[in-house]
């Protein structure tokens, strides 16, 4: 069994993937639509976008509506990648449990994802 995609509900799935596709540099697949919208990773998994009518965003920290989802990203330098996300649209959460080794910020249908700093990159 391989993982192959990670899916996340949204009610705008193009606008999403933009979203996405400009943090990542991901590639668009060919057959996104306005219900359903993937990007394709180099290493065979992609990330893909849902239409759900009536979707309610996560409100993290608080649990009223789970979070369901939190992925993670390695960057080099969290100040820099932050203020670039930020300008496409993130979010920022008030609550930032650790903002000297990672951030806490939210996507454009308010899924909240992580930058992780300081890693080396995987050899």
């Amino acid at each position: 069994m391989r993982l192959v995609a990670i899916t996340l509900d949204c009610p705008d799935p193009l606008a999403l993937a933009a979203f996405y596709q400009q943090a990542t540099g991901l590639e668009p697949h060919a057959e996104s639509n306005a219900d359903f919208a993937a990007l394709e990773g180099a290493n065979g998994l992609s990330l893909a976008f849902q239409r759900v009518d009536a979707h309610r965003p996560p409100s993290w920290p608080d649990p009223a509506v789970p979070q369901q989802l939190h992925c993670c990203f390695r960057v080099a330098d969290l100040d820099e990648t932050e203020t670039q996300l930020l300008k496409l649209g993130a979010g920022k959460p008030e609550h930032q449990p650790n903002a000297g080794r990672w951030r806490v910020l939210t996507d454009l249908a308010g899924h909240p994802f992580c930058l992780v700093g300081g890693l080396a990159e995987p050899e």
